[in-house]
């Protein structure tokens, strides 16, 4: 296996590994990554077993796992008027355009701030380095900001969670410790 090849069976790994995606997604990003000297149908051959194995892992998984408790805190923000969204996007700007259009769509007065991972950050947590979460008020006051994250911190901490947060708009929340286990989504 060349290195092209490599990164994008390693890129197979953490897309499988984070749940959030079915065979034919995994395919189509198999191909926006794939380079001219990698052989694609080995590489897509990998992606079956890569899921089949996940699916078996999954049944010795607790019946909660850090993912499921994550899903619970992101519903619980949303009912208090945060948008929280998950996966959003691949990076920070991408986060911002997702949240953007969340709250765009959900109309005027449904959102007060929001917080989000994106795709990036999913890739570290399935490494085992924790999950980053941005958060921020869909105004410039930086005090409603910093309530915003306190509000998001606090409701980590209340399910349980470690956070590594210094409590300033300018740095995310970190959950340093964290169980990466997302059930795989069904095709």
């Amino acid at each position: 296996m060349n290195d092209n090849e490599q990164y994008v069976a390693d890129s197979i790994t953490t897309w499988v590994s984070s749940g959030f995606y079915t065979r034919d997604d995994i395919e189509d990003m198999i191909e926006d990554i794939i380079e001219d000297d990698c052989d694609v149908e080995m590489l897509q051959s990998l992606v079956g077993p890569a899921l089949r194995s996940k699916l078996k892992a999954e049944r010795s998984w607790p019946e909660v796992t850090d993912c499921d408790r994550l899903d619970t805190v992101f519903a619980a923000l949303e009912n208090a008027g945060i948008c929280a969204l998950s996966n959003a996007g691949y990076t920070m700007s991408d986060g911002e355009s997702d949240v953007a259009e969340a709250v765009a769509d959900a109309g005027e007065g449904r959102y007060t701030g929001y917080c989000f991972y994106h795709g990036q950050d999913v890739e570290r947590a399935v490494n085992g380095d924790g999950v980053m979460i941005a958060f921020g008020a869909l105004t410039d006051d930086r005090h409603r900001q910093i309530q915003v994250g306190q509000s998001v911190a606090d409701a980590l901490r209340g399910a349980g969670f470690t956070v590594d947060w210094d409590g300033s708009i300018d740095v995310r929340i970190h959950v340093p410790v964290f169980d990466w286990k997302r059930r795989a989504v069904k095709d």
